[in-house]
């Protein structure tokens, strides 16, 4: 087994996909207009899957009848996507730019790994890092 996608569910998918490609950068794989489904490449990590997918939530509702439940309130899942990048201070300000709301300023962190936190258009959390260490991929880890 492996992971897939990471999808979020959202009111307005176009609106969210321009989000991203203007604050991240990442190109549309595909879109299902009349689904309001899409998948964005992000690049992955090594090992990870790259791709970020968005649904609308009547997309969900179609995909999971009966079963499907909005976030209370209307508000977002409580998650976090998080993307790799060696400038964390130009991803931020990018995002920033592209109307992410900030949620803490990038800082460098006691174990060296440099961390920032914006929030989407859509109100999902977004982490911006430099790979643990440094180095210019994650570090790889081994289950017990």
């Amino acid at each position: 087994m492996r992971l897939a996608a990471t999808c979020l569910y959202v009111d307005d998918v176009p609106a969210v996909l321009d989000f991203y490609r203007r604050a991240f950068g990442f190109g549309t794989r595909f879109f299902d207009e009349a689904l309001q489904f899409a998948e964005l490449d992000t690049g992955g990590a090594p090992g990870a899957p790259p791709i970020l997918s968005f649904a609308s939530h009547r997309c969900a509702e179609v995909l999971m009848p009966g079963g499907y439940v909005r976030p209370a309130g209307g508000g977002p899942s409580g998650v976090e996507v998080a993307f790799y990048t060696d400038d964390v201070l130009a991803a931020f300000a990018r995002a920033v730019g592209a109307g992410a709301v900030v949620i803490a300023a990038p800082k460098v962190m006691p174990w060296g790994q440099t961390v920032a936190y914006v929030r989407s258009i859509e109100g999902t959390l977004i982490g911006l890092c430099t790979p643990i260490g440094g180095a210019s991929d994650p570090p790889n880890h081994v289950a017990d």
